[in-house]
């Protein structure tokens, strides 16, 4: 769990950082860093992508995922989460909809939780102590949090409940789960990883089309399975 400690550190004290003086940075700034933090997503989701092995699991798993967080409404207890925090913790006056508080809680929890880092990170970090991976990760995050809370305000903070449960979670289930996991099931988790990073990007931080990428979530949970499901035959 030292790895997500950390990872939480440095999301608290870059998103404070940005809070404090992102007033003196220029709007024209706070859009252009997103807009490149948004391109950089989706660089990095193509290149995820591209490590499966058969793009067709990846398919199976959006599919599956898509069917069950939708069912489930994900995105929409994810929201109403946000929501929740912003009534107890901001000021803020706008809409639900259109509130920045929930859009930076929302964009910076599912950026700092999907990705090959916060997958080999905590399962090395639970299995045998070696932090390192998620100490890259959180250098990354910390400064990803300065731009995001200079633009988004106080929700990106907040994002650090995500990264506590869904990247913790992980470290703790590293022990159980060494028997079960394969490269190729981490390649086929990363895969689907990226193209949930590229949905992220298109939808939330260039703002191109509109994606429930948090319906897509349980893909995540998919992917590792269907592989174990082919290997059985």
């Amino acid at each position: 769990m030292t790895g997500t400690f950390l990872n939480i550190a440095a999301v608290l004290i870059g998103g404070t950082f940005g809070l404090f003086f992102g007033a003196r940075i220029p709007d024209r700034l706070k859009s252009t860093v997103v807009a490149g933090m948004g391109l950089f997503t989706l660089a990095m989701g193509l290149q995820m992508f591209l490590d499966s092995e058969n793009q067709l699991i990846v398919l199976g798993a959006l599919l599956l995922g898509a069917l069950t967080g939708e069912f489930l409404g994900v995105e929409d207890r994810l929201q109403a989460f946000g929501e929740f925090l912003e009534k107890r913790f901001s000021k803020e006056s706008e809409t639900s909809e259109g509130s920045n508080f929930i859009r930076g809680f929302m964009v910076s929890s599912l950026l700092f939780c999907i990705g090959p880092m916060t997958i080999l990170g905590s399962i090395q970090d639970g299995l045998t102590g070696d932090y390192k991976l998620l100490a890259i990760k959180s250098t990354l995050d910390g400064f990803a949090s300065i731009a995001f809370a200079s633009t988004l305000g106080p929700g990106v903070l907040f994002s650090s409940i995500v990264i506590l449960i869904y990247q913790g979670g992980l470290s703790l289930l590293a022990t159980q789960l060494s028997q079960v996991i394969t490269d190729t099931m981490i390649n086929e988790l990363t895969a689907t990883g990226g193209v949930l990073l590229l949905g992220l990007g298109l939808s939330n931080m260039l703002e191109i089309k509109k994606i429930r990428v948090g319906n897509l979530l349980p893909a995540l949970f998919f992917a590792p399975l269907i592989v174990w499901l082919i290997s059985l035959f």
